[in-house]
């Protein structure tokens, strides 16, 4: 049995069990390769996408609970027959290297813990999130990409927790395997078996987005790498100190912000400022503020832009990675001088300047230039902003059979000074969740500002 200590007094999360779920749906999975284009290559430098539910504790869990998860992994497996795949090297003579997905069938990890010393309120009654403790409740900690090609580890691990008085599901997956709109499909359709609902794609549609990848025509298939072994392209960087906060905005609360920064401009943008754009400039200004940035320091909002109907070929149902990253740029003083809606237009325009010709220029150009992604480079300098995942992935939904979540979490990775998180909020209906990291005295900071604060949803228990 492996013992993780989740530290401080929320006590220790002990591994009852693992198990490898191969898939199951009455007929053997396609043995195929699936090739990885540029969105996804570029990713196999970053930690596994990671994110977690805690529900309401089960009429019965133990071990009978845990087999029935493992049915119903093993059955939506069976549609997502990629996630039980290995990621497989080619070493060229070339001194190159060519990384694909192979569908295997090996299968998923799913690990059974407990952390009995552990209560939901531990993990929900502040807006200080005890990240060591909820670290403890993901597998595959650590883990990048490349180290599961190398390796042959799962690209997709499971972990179900059993707590004081709920339970927590975390999933964690390969981001150049796919990214959060595949991540959320693959859980929603993984919930609604284990109730016993029927999952919303039959099963050769899914077998159909499963395997097409798209490249453009110029592109090499596979795409060769410039290293002789994929290791090379790992880089470590020490992660900074950290807090963690996680918080949420009511639908009318979003609605306000989004209303006052459209009113800011009006007469001068040209288009309707969204609803996620007003709330991460209204993040931006009061990070901004609470990092005290002096007014000629340049700052930055990285956010990922989503190319599913962006870009002509890529279905809406595209089941491998569609993000290009857009970033606004400009000073401290202008953002906060400027108000929320010339803030807003800031991040409305990065996403606006990605058009199809951009993309398929930047895609072009990466094939003959591979460049990865490294959060460490990204996030120096104390000043930037970067956000991923997106408010419209239905995340409350997820109800495995005694009830949806309460919450939603995410685990370990990648979490750098100014990584935010965006979620649909608990009520849904508009309202949105951020989860954020910056440096502990910027955040003491952050959460003591009443413009920031007001917009919030539920003000913080006392830290200590």
């Amino acid at each position: 049995m492996d013992m993780k200590e989740a530290g401080g007094a929320a006590g220790t999360v002990r591994v009852v069990s693992r198990r490898m779920v191969r898939p199951s749906n009455g007929n053997a999975p396609p043995r195929e390769d699936i090739h990885l284009t540029p969105w996804d290559l570029r990713l196999i430098s970053v930690d596994y996408i990671q994110k977690g539910l805690l529900l309401p504790a089960p009429p019965a869990g133990g071990d009978r609970l845990v087999s029935t998860l493992a049915s119903s992994l093993a059955h939506a497996l069976g549609r997502y027959y990629h996630l039980a795949g290995r990621l497989a090297v080619e070493e060229r003579r070339d001194g190159t290297v060519s990384v694909r997905l192979r569908c295997t069938g090996e299968g998923a990890e799913l690990v059974h813990a407990t952390a009995p010393g552990v209560a939901v309120a531990d993990i929900v009654r502040s807006v200080y999130t005890p990240s060591t403790v909820v670290r403890a409740l993901f597998p595959l900690n650590g883990v990048l990409g490349a180290d599961a090609a190398v390796d042959s580890l799962p690209v997709l691990s499971a972990q179900f927790t059993e707590l004081a008085d709920g339970v927590f599901i975390a999933v964690s997956l390969n981001h150049s395997v796919g990214d959060g709109f595949v991540f959320w499909e693959f859980v929603n359709a993984w919930s609604g078996i284990n109730r016993g609902g029927r999952a919303t794609s039959d099963l050769s549609d899914i077998s159909a987005r499963v395997h097409r990848r798209w490249f453009i025509d110029a592109s090499p298939v596979p795409i060769p790498l410039p290293f002789s072994k994929l290791q090379h392209v790992v880089r470590w960087f020490e992660p900074p100190t950290v807090q963690e906060c996680f918080f949420t905005f009511s639908a009318a609360s979003v609605k306000e912000l989004k209303a006052r920064a459209n009113d800011e401009m009006a007469g001068t943008a040209t288009a309707t400022i969204s609803s996620l754009q007003a709330l991460l400039a209204h993040l931006w200004r009061a990070v901004s503020r609470a990092r005290r940035l002096p007014p000629g320091q340049e700052t930055s909002y990285s956010l990922a832009v989503g190319c599913r109907g962006r870009v002509s070929g890529i279905p809406p149902g595209y089941m491998g990675n569609a993000l290009v990253p857009g970033t606004a740029s400009c000073t401290a003083g202008e953002i906060l001088g400027k108000g929320l809606g010339w803030t807003a237009w800031q991040l409305n325009r990065a996403v606006a300047s990605f058009d199809e010709e951009a993309v398929r220029g930047w895609l072009e150009s990466w094939t003959r230039e591979p460049q990865f992604r490294y959060f460490g480079s990204l996030m120096s300098g104390g000043a930037a902003l970067m956000t991923g995942s997106s408010p419209r992935f239905d995340v409350f939904g997820n109800d495995f059979g005694w009830g949806g979540p309460a919450a939603v979490r995410s685990g370990g990775a990648s979490k750098m000074d100014g990584k935010a998180t965006v979620y649909e909020g608990p009520e849904r209906g508009g309202s949105m969740s951020l989860e954020v990291c910056i440096a502990p005295d910027a955040m003491e900071r952050l959460v003591a500002d009443d413009e920031f604060m007001d917009a919030v949803t539920m003000l913080p228990a006392k830290h200590g």
